[in-house]
């Protein structure tokens, strides 16, 4: 277990021990560690692990209006009905992924109540959502690290887009919502 993570793990303990259902969001530079972080935390803890990636807009919402919007590329409105408002409320849920391949939605997925339920993913600390959240985590990463991280992840001709476009987005989006100073905790993993 990385160490510089502790006071995040005796956070989720000590609400654990209070309440029933504890939602941790992970927002940050892309190829940070989110979905890292995510995984080492369900490796601990029982958990759900959903992933904003699975909510970018779906075509026909694309509108030149929403994409102007800080944030806008994700459809944080069924994230929030499908799964948000879901967590602690019912046993069992279903949501959708949208697959950016095929450009649809997924069949459902159900899900079964966990007492801790992350969200990970750029976007995740959206004006719409952030309040809904026990815990929340922001991950850094320098340029050089990233690029290569992504590089790696997803070749060059994504990490061109990355530089070019979703980099920019994101780095608005951050400064815009002050999402790094919104966060409980902040680490460069």
């Amino acid at each position: 277990m990385d160490e510089c993570i502790k006071p995040l793990l005796e956070r989720i303990d000590a609400l654990l021990r209070k309440t029933i259902t504890v939602i941790v969001a992970i927002d940050g530079n892309s190829g940070a560690g989110k979905t890292s972080l995510a995984n080492q935390l369900q490796q601990i803890y029982p958990a759900n692990v959903f992933h904003m990636d699975d909510f970018f807009l779906r075509p026909e919402q694309r509108t030149a209006a929403r994409l102007q919007e800080i944030g806008g590329n994700v459809d944080y409105e069924r994230f929030k009905v499908e799964v948000l408002d879901q967590i602690g409320k019912v046993e069992r849920f279903m949501y959708r992924k949208f697959d950016c391949h095929t450009g649809k939605l997924s069949a459902p997925i159900e899900v079964v109540a966990k007492p801790l339920n992350i969200v990970e993913g750029v976007y995740s600390m959206h004006p719409t959502l952030v309040n809904r959240y026990d815990v929340k985590v922001f991950l850094t990463v320098d340029k050089e690290l990233q690029q290569q991280r992504i590089l790696m992840r997803n070749g060059p001709v994504m990490l061109q887009r990355f530089i070019k476009e979703w980099i920019p987005l994101e780095n608005r989006y951050f400064q815009a919502y002050s999402i790094k100073e919104l966060s409980d905790f902040v680490f460069s993993i």
